[in-house]
């Protein structure tokens, strides 16, 4: 029995053969970042959706491209209100007789009209060209014009601000840990994985969520997706410090019946979720991210990055990623759970041994308490710490070899 628990390294390779030959790398459902990992083709008036919300969509673009089209705007506009007004010196006769009462002062040529349009959109004054009393249609292109620019302004400064201020910019400084770890936590299999807001200003209240994403292709072509949740102890966090998320691999879990060859095989992927709001905007946001079988460690455990001084709680961020390996049993959690009534029937005496009375069982309540791993087993308990030496590691495997 003592063959079950070992501790498996991160680099340990699995080589997974299917009907088809080797098990090719899945593709990923969202990626590691959070974004989504799909591609939407054929989409029925995309372009039409992207315009009727022209706000979102400028504010979704990227910067270059966001600075690009609002210089262009401004650009075109100053281009096109100048030939109005060059138009309009042309009509009038202002370019060919310089004798006459213009209808723009001191505007005669194409680049002078240019010039008069940058200067009024943009409120220079230079008192050098100006508007006269002769043109009422020039009168009226600088009232239109005049409009259009307070529009123009108005558009570009609150995109931008909405754009600083996305809820993206505040996701990505709160972040989950590069795997996820599967270990043992009061004699069951638990899955966890770490989060933390490497901000000061603290976030008002959060809730976890985590999801296990299936996806089945058929010869056809045709892919089936489907979607779990998985119970989460602690859901409501305030994520003051860096806190481990669990989930507990018991009956009801999709996980349940998944033993560390079962995972390396399955085709799932982890998805996690953190929403939260934040006390200095009050913005609602969200940071998602996603665990492929590859990146969940089977006998690992989160090293402790929390220590306590006399005035402040110490947080070590150099041990966010840090797992050190335990000895947790290969097998899935629901041979595990056999394995503990079996040692639990196997302590239990007789009920007709006339030794073994209930009121003896009663009178000494410890031991009748079945030990759910054997000696050479070790389990990790959240209230102890972790060692950050190596050669906890090397202890551990020599007595796992003592054992056998």
């Amino acid at each position: 029995m003592y063959k079950h628990y070992s501790s498996v390294r991160p680099s340990d390779e699995f080589s997974v053969k299917t009907e088809n030959g080797h098990h090719s790398k899945k593709t990923r459902y969202i990626r590691k970042e959070g974004s989504g990992n799909v591609k939407f083709r054929h989409v029925p008036e995309e372009w039409l959706m992207f315009v009727m919300d022209i706000f979102t969509t400028l504010v979704e673009i990227r910067w270059r491209v966001m600075l690009l089209i609002f210089a262009l705007s401004y650009i075109l506009s100053w281009l096109f209100f100048g030939i109005l007004f060059w138009f309009i010196a042309l009509m009038h006769g202002d370019i060919r007789n310089h004798n006459t009462q213009p209808c723009v002062f001191e505007v005669r040529s194409f680049t002078a009209a240019f010039l008069f349009s940058l200067e009024t959109q943009t409120t220079i004054g230079y008192g050098f060209r100006g508007m006269s009393e002769n043109c009422m249609v020039a009168i009226i292109v600088v009232t239109i014009q005049d409009v259009i620019s307070c529009f123009i302004d108005t558009f570009v400064i609150g995109i931008v601000v909405s754009k600083m201020a996305s809820a993206r910019k505040r996701a990505q400084t709160v972040g989950f840990s590069s795997h996820a770890v599967i270990n043992l936590r009061d004699g069951f299999l638990c899955l966890s994985w770490r989060i933390g807001d490497f901000r000061r200003n603290h976030l008002v209240e959060g809730t976890a969520c985590a999801q296990i994403v299936h996806s089945k292709m058929h010869q056809t072509g045709k892919v089936d997706m489907g979607m779990e949740d998985l119970a989460i102890q602690q859901r409501d966090i305030t994520l003051v410090t860096p806190t481990t998320i669990c989930h507990r691999i018991e009956l009801g879990s999709p996980l349940y019946k998944m033993s560390l060859d079962d995972l390396r095989k399955a085709n799932i992927e982890l998805v996690v979720s953190f929403t939260y709001t934040d006390d200095s905007t009050g913005i609602l946001h969200q940071t998602r991210t996603s665990y492929t079988p590859d990146e969940i460690l089977w006998g690992h455990l989160f090293q402790e990055m929390i220590r306590v001084s006399r005035k402040h709680y110490k947080v070590d961020y150099n041990l966010f990623n840090n797992t050190t390996k335990v000895l947790v049993p290969m097998i899935s959690a629901e041979e595990y759970d056999k394995k503990k009534q079996l040692q639990l029937s196997a302590r239990l005496p007789p009920q007709h041994s006339p030794r073994c009375s209930p009121q003896t069982l009663s009178q000494n309540p410890q031991e009748n308490q079945p030990k759910l791993l054997t000696e050479g087993a070790e389990q990790e308990r959240d209230d102890q710490p972790v060692p950050d030496d190596p050669t906890s590691v090397t202890g551990s495997q020599h007595l796992d070899s003592s054992t056998q």
